[in-house]
């Protein structure tokens, strides 16, 4: 299964308590923080509703390794 590399590019300050919930819900933590989730139709929920926050990056099987 394919995996989505997330990275949080812009503050969640000004945005609504849902929006900032979405993005600690990721396991993002700090500006810049890189993680990798399966790509999941959940996850690709949470990420469609903070776009303008994240950057998001396809990995296959060998990047993943």
């Amino acid at each position: 299964m394919a995996s989505l590399r997330i990275t949080y590019k812009k503050s969640s300050i000004g945005y609504s308590q849902a929006q900032k919930d979405t993005v600690r819900s990721l396991g993002l933590r700090k500006l810049n923080q890189v993680v990798e989730l399966q790509d999941t139709p959940v996850v690709r929920g949470m990420i469609f509703k903070i776009k303008h926050l994240v950057t998001v990056e396809e990995v296959t099987a060998t990047e993943a390794k």
